[in-house]
């Protein structure tokens, strides 16, 4: 039924469409008649403009937007450079409707990495090109990402400086039978800058209207060398202060109530993390050996340090630190051991109106063979974590032409090979191993994930015929995932955890000689493709590629593809393909502990994500992990009349085996005892146990307004989970998936020069409902308007003043907080509702730090 409903709006636009092209059809064949005759009287010395044209999704011929089968999106540097921001994640998402990336605060190594998604599938089902070739994904894998990116592992997108882009081309379509694995929800090729002269320098700072966030970022650009021999390289360095966006807890209130004047105001921050050093280095690189040889290549090199903020851990409550029975009592170690029998809970100190018994604590403070952690932290404490991000890659390529004079036409012939490398080195402080006690540090360093790629790839084409053209070529990749062991005292499991005390850091668990070490996988690929013209007015595509994993065995996909021209303005396109995208290694065999807000109990939990073939994972139905397979159509027009360009196109994304985390499992005592892991309390792991289809209609219009242009652009996506094992998955699980994104994305946007040398870039974006699985409350779509006016001087410098959201537009309040919200009408406040400073939903597609203001001086030579 579902299908149908999406389906009937489709047709509707579709046929609406049409009756356009028809009315228009008549004027516009005169006009393109008159526009042969002044073409024909036009001199050598006539400015001629030539359409953009993008080479993702396909290696055969560059075609313009319109010519190509696939609908695909193009993304210029102008487009960048019009924004506010720095980081490229949050500069796509306002550009490109079906992309999806928010802020995410307490979310492990997701702050670190954001996850980001398109047509509302997880991170890492878009595959990520670089001029054309893969590039490496991130170490991080997201283990708290609002249900769709929990468990995923997809690229990160911020080492690319924006200023070194050309353009991006957004393919919105499955590519798995041309690139390979990862490509279901379509492919984002960078496309950087090439030119061997002239060059731009850029300050921007910026500050948000709450008076926090400050930010700042150099970039510059230059070509250098001749045609022949040329290195084009591009620079960034910038930084970001902290935004708070929080409420005081009412926990803490209540302990500052009560007399605990160590407790912080707010003992918990919600806001984007602070972003020191952030530095990005591209070059881009070729030159011509002979008159049919050519040298290319890119190389990069990124680093940051990344530090946010975890969960408050209250002085009285917190389990296996301060207390052992939810706040009742006090926790005491005896730091002189225990004699066999006897219950280390004896001499817990009461708590009484949230403080603990005065007396009771004073003698335990005064003995220094007991302990309690209040002693360290009296108004608790709240870990701050981060990561120092590295990431690096090059790519060396020759390609050239051969065998004319054999073939009759020449066979063009490319070979590269690639190496990237992502390297997080966590670091978490302010916090403790409680069964260490007064022995414990208070800063750790928990581990390393590394993640590297080496691709070799082999590429020919050929023109067999006139109208038919072939491409095919070699692929070899070798993927690697590695945890690197965290200090001893990170994991450590010391003398007080059997009086109750947990082991290891708290709030992300140092990783241990159990879940230290190194795995990879290597894959072969072959491929082929072909187009054929049988009419000058149709293209057929089709591609083939078989591809076998060392571990998971072989799989071959397809995909066939058509645009088809109605009349000179007016094209039809559709694809039908297969796809797959196979587990990483990291998925595979990655062990992680880390801390959560349990809404049921009220408290902090340790979760421990565990390989779906670990013994603990097996007692739930845990096993080996498949690759996920999809089957993707895509059906849709294009229309260009009177300068005037409309498209608009329906998707069908249906997959199977969909890979992602479990729900959480207790651990009972006799798994505990089967398992001698005291360590392991709640656990989950990674499993094939769903079933999805998601569908969706994009529409693009773009209108050319005096010497500028009107862009609007509509995005509809919706996931159904249509089957489950709800062994492993349960139905929070399932709402998660299917509503934690807008359904509704629109925008439109208007860029107009005035006065000569001026400029004005107005935009209007609207994100439709969410669902916050953290929050338990769907909030209301909301509207942001952006804002930018430069001026150009004559000599190359650019000045610009702008605003995102300069209605200073805030989501919804937190139900939590705001009960009677006329936005969230039908929502009841549970008994004792959980209160974790949140303000408003952390998941926001549009952040909730409210507007933010710039300037920028550019330099262009």
């Amino acid at each position: 039924m579902k299908v149908k409903l999406i389906l009937k709006p489709f047709l509707l636009a579709l046929l609406f469409a049409l009756a356009v092209g028809l009315i228009y059809l008549p004027n516009t064949i005169a006009q393109e008649e008159g526009a042969e005759e002044t073409e024909a009287e036009s001199t050598e010395d006539d400015a001629v403009e030539v359409e953009n044209v993008v080479v993702v999704g396909n290696r055969l011929k560059p075609r313009s937007v319109l010519e190509s089968a696939v609908p695909i999106d193009i993304v210029s540097n102008e487009d960048f450079q019009k924004q506010g921001g720095t980081d490229l994640p949050n500069l796509l998402r306002t550009l490109v409707p079906s992309y999806n990336v928010n802020t995410q605060p307490i979310s492990d190594a997701g702050t670190v990495v954001r996850p980001a998604n398109l047509r509302g599938l997880a991170p890492d089902h878009t595959l990520v090109l670089v001029n054309n070739k893969r590039r490496h994904r991130a170490a991080v894998i997201h283990w708290l990402g609002n249900g769709l990116a929990d468990g995923a592992q997809g690229p990160d997108l911020s080492p690319i400086p924006s200023i070194a882009l050309q353009q991006v081309e957004v393919l919105r379509d499955g590519a798995s039978a041309q690139y390979g694995s990862d490509a279901i929800a379509g492919v984002m090729n960078f496309q950087l800058k090439d030119s061997n002269q002239g060059g731009s320098l850029e300050f921007k700072p910026g500050i948000y209207q709450y008076g926090d966030g400050r930010q700042f970022a150099v970039a510059g650009n230059i070509g250098l060398g001749t045609p022949e021999t040329w290195a084009n390289l591009s620079v960034e360095y910038g930084a970001a202060d902290p935004t708070i966006r929080s409420v005081q807890r009412r926990d803490a209130t209540a302990l500052l109530a009560a007399g605990n004047m160590h407790v912080r105001d707010p003992a918990q921050i919600w806001g984007q993390p602070i972003v020191d050093n952030d530095f990005k280095f591209f070059a881009n690189y070729g030159s011509t050996l002979n008159d049919s040889l050519d040298f290319y290549g890119y190389a990069n090199y990124a680093s940051k340090r990344v530090e946010g903020g975890f969960y408050f851990r209250n002085p009285n409550t917190r389990s296996g630190v301060f207390s052992s029975d939810s706040g009742e009592t006090l926790i005491i170690g005896n730091l002189e051991g225990l004699p066999e029998g006897v219950d280390p809970t004896e001499d817990d100190i009461p708590i009484v109106d949230d403080k603990p018994n005065a007396e009771a604590l004073d003698i335990v403070m005064n003995d220094p063979n007991l302990w309690t952690f209040q002693e360290m932290f009296p108004g608790g404490f709240t870990p701050r974590f981060g990561a120092n991000m590295v990431d690096s890659a090059v790519l060396l390529g020759v390609k050239g032409t051969a065998l004319e004079e054999t073939l009759g036409n020449p066979l063009a012939w490319n070979l590269s090979g690639y190496f990237g490398r992502n390297h997080a080195d966590f670091f978490i402080f302010n916090t403790v191993n409680a069964s260490l006690g007064p022995a414990t540090p208070t800063d750790f360093n928990p581990g390393d994930y590394i993640q590297t790629d080496y691709n070799l790839n082999f590429d020919v084409t050929y023109p067999l015929h006139q109208m038919v053209d072939i491409a095919a070529g070699l692929e070899y990749r070798n993927e690697g995932f590695e945890i690197a062991e965290g200090q001893k005292e990170s994991w450590e499991i010391g003398p007080l955890a059997t009086q109750g005390f947990t082991p290891a850091s708290n709030g992300f668990s140092g990783f241990g000689p159990n879940a230290a070490g190194v795995w990879t996988r290597y894959n072969v690929a072959a491929y082929v493709e072909g187009e054929i013209t049988p009419l000058e007015n149709w293209l057929i595509a089709i591609a083939v590629r078989g591809e076998d994993f060392e571990i998971f065995g072989s799989t071959v996909n397809y995909k066939v593809a058509t645009n088809y021209g109605i009349t000179e303005t007016m094209k039809l396109r559709g694809s039908y393909s297969s796809g797959f995208r196979a587990p990483t290694p990291g998925q595979q065999h990655a062990f992680n502990i880390t801390t959560e807000f349990d809404f049921e109990k009220g408290d902090l939990v340790n979760t421990s994500t565990v390989p779906s073939t670990h013994e603990a994972s097996e007692l739930f139905g845990g096993e080996a992990l498949q690759p996920e397979t999809s089957q993707n159509f895509t059906g849709g027009l294009t229309v260009e009349i009177l300068d005037v360009n409309f498209t608009v196109d329906f998707f069908d994304i249906r997959m199977k085996d969909r890979l992602s985390l479990s729900q959480e499992f207790t651990l009972e005592a006799e798994h505990k005892a089967e398992l001698d892991d005291p360590t392991l309390d709640k656990i989950r792991f990674f499993t094939n146990d769903f079933d999805s289809i998601t569908q969706g209609i994009d529409a693009v219009v773009t209108i050319p307004v005096l010497d500028g242009s009107v862009i609007a652009v509509y995005n509809f996506t919706q996931t159904e989970v249509v089957e489950a094992d709800e062994r492993t998955i349960n139905a929070d699980r399932v709402k998660e998936i299917q509503e934690n994104l807008p359904k509704h994305r629109a925008s439109l946007t208007v860029v107009q020069p005035f006065l000569d040398d001026f400029g004005v870039l107005a935009r209007g974006s609207y994100w439709g409902d969410w669902y916050d699985s953290e929050d338990d409350a769907t909030y209301t779509g909301k509207f942001i308007v952006d804002l930018e006016v430069s001026y150009t001087a004559g000599s190359g410098v650019t000045f610009t003043l702008g605003g995102t959201n300069i209605l200073n537009t805030y989501p919804d309040e937190n139900p939590a907080y705001n009960v009677d919200s006329p936005a969230i009408p039908d929502y009841e406040e549970p008994e004792d509702a959980p209160d974790i400073g949140n303000k408003y939903g952390q998941f926001s597609p549009f952040g909730f730090d409210g507007a933010f203001w710039y300037a920028k001086i550019g330099y262009s030579f």
